[in-house]
């Protein structure tokens, strides 16, 4: 048994790596893989002297013992995989579930692409230790919230993690870096972008971060946002920024970051009720709509077994996003990709209309009371039937009433904001279609 956690999961070049590992062998090394087209070795340690520590809980530091490895100032910012060997070897992979610690080479700027690792949500999912913010979640001293170590194997990689296998993926459990993370990275990668990499908590601890690029891009499922991340986020659109959310359920909890980076906390049940939910008038009152222009609100989730789903139903045609597809009003796309475009999770904008028989969207007047900005274009939409499993309840309207639709679409504050509003985008980026919308908006606005 071999497993560990890093004590911070953002380091720059240069600085030094400090890995916490526990095993109940004699020895062990460090195996040092940047993720690009696959796994990249870049690097190995000497074999070190193995200590055992046992387990902790999941909302505890679990302090085992710690080993430092200074950074190489050569080593190119990217996502990295530390893989923890005993004699005699075991397997490396993408998906394996200990012996792999997961951490981030920040960039200096040096590209105008910045690729943000939502490190929260992973361990918002994160089971190790016998709980997460799903199950068993351990409580703090207010009873209404749940703590959670960061200082804790998992996280991405490395850790259980709580949720029903994908349907169409079975081999990478969603809330992973495997799922759509790498998929997407690997896309950049083979594309020729050359994108620099930060976790969320680096732009929560650092607050001339975004400000060094010109598009930072979300991929997946980025549910959980601090106050601050989200205030360094929108800061960096209304000053001229873009960001590009190839995601859903996106910024659906606040999170509140503990003992200098250590653990964080949400108020998700208990007596006092769900009070970081972004959008609600007994939560926080910030609907989630006016960073992204959507909500999961106004969509849904298909969580289990083969979905349905009609595809994306183009609105605006002649908007530059769609240059290259040969789509036209009202063409679908995405409906007969594997997994289907639209789902597992969805956003939606405020819709009054859907016409069946035109396939067009007409979007809500009332929407500006829900948070949707003004000038909110939607570009392309996608009706979820009853059929979805889960319809969340709407602020404006009675629970699974109204119209639900994932909604991909674009606004201006200064600075462009696109949603692609479905949690799936990476997992079908070979689609023609798919892959030239996303080259559109990366080139796009990375020139505005």
């Amino acid at each position: 048994m071999i497993r560990g956690y890093p004590a911070s999961a953002g380091i720059a070049p240069g600085d030094t790596l400090v890995l916490h590992i526990a095993t109940d062998a004699p020895r062990f090394r460090v195996v040092f893989y940047r993720w690009g087209e696959g796994l990249l070795r870049v690097s190995e340690t000497d074999w070190l002297a193995g200590e055992y520590a046992p387990p902790r809980n999941a909302g505890e530091d679990w302090q085992w013992p710690s080993y430092a490895f200074p950074v190489p100032h050569d080593w190119l910012s990217g996502v990295y995989i530390a893989h923890l060997e005993e004699p005699g070897g075991n397997a490396v992979s993408l998906t394996m579930e200990s012996a792999a610690i997961l951490f981030v080479v920040r960039g200096r700027g040096h590209s105008k692409l910045l690729y943000k690792i939502p490190l929260a949500t992973y361990h918002a999912y994160n089971c190790t230790g016998g709980g997460c913010f799903y199950v068993n979640p351990p409580r703090s001293e207010d009873p209404s919230g749940a703590r959670l170590s960061l200082l804790r194997p998992g996280g991405g990689i490395g850790g259980e993690t709580w949720g029903a296998l994908d349907y169409y993926d079975l081999s990478s459990p969603r809330q992973t870096f495997a799922h759509w993370d790498a998929r997407f990275i690997r896309w950049l990668l083979r594309n020729g972008y050359e994108p620099e990499f930060c976790t969320d908590l680096d732009i929560h601890s650092d607050p001339d971060l975004c400000d060094r690029y010109r598009l930072m891009l979300s991929v997946g499922h980025d549910e959980y946002w601090s106050e601050t991340i989200r205030d360094r986020t929108e800061d960096f659109v209304s000053k001229g920024g873009n960001v590009a959310f190839f995601g859903a359920n996106l910024c659906w909890w606040r999170i509140h970051i503990l003992d200098g980076g250590a653990a964080m906390l949400c108020h998700q049940g208990g007596p006092r009720g769900a009070l970081d939910h972004w959008w609600s008038s007994t939560g926080v009152a910030r609907p989630e709509d006016s960073l992204t222009g959507v909500s999961y609100r106004n969509g849904g989730g298909w969580w289990d077994g083969p979905r349905n789903t009609g595809g994306y139903i183009v609105q605006d045609p002649e908007h530059w996003v769609f240059a290259g597809t040969g789509l036209g009003r009202g063409d679908a796309f995405g409906d007969k990709t594997s997994p289907p475009l639209v789902g597992y999770e969805c956003d939606g904008a405020p819709l009054d209309d859907f016409d069946k028989a035109t396939g067009l969207a007409v979007l809500s007047s009332n929407a500006g009371n829900t948070g949707t900005p003004d000038g909110f274009r939607v570009l392309a939409a996608s009706v979820l039937d009853g059929n979805w499993q889960e319809l969340p309840p709407r602020e404006d309207y009675p629970a699974r009433e109204g119209i639900h639709a994932a909604t991909m679409g674009i606004f201006s504050r200064n600075g462009a904001v696109f949603t692609a509003g479905t949690t799936d985008w990476a997992q079908v980026l070979e689609n023609l279609q798919v892959d030239a919308i996303t080259r559109n908006v990366i080139d796009q606005l990375l020139r505005e």
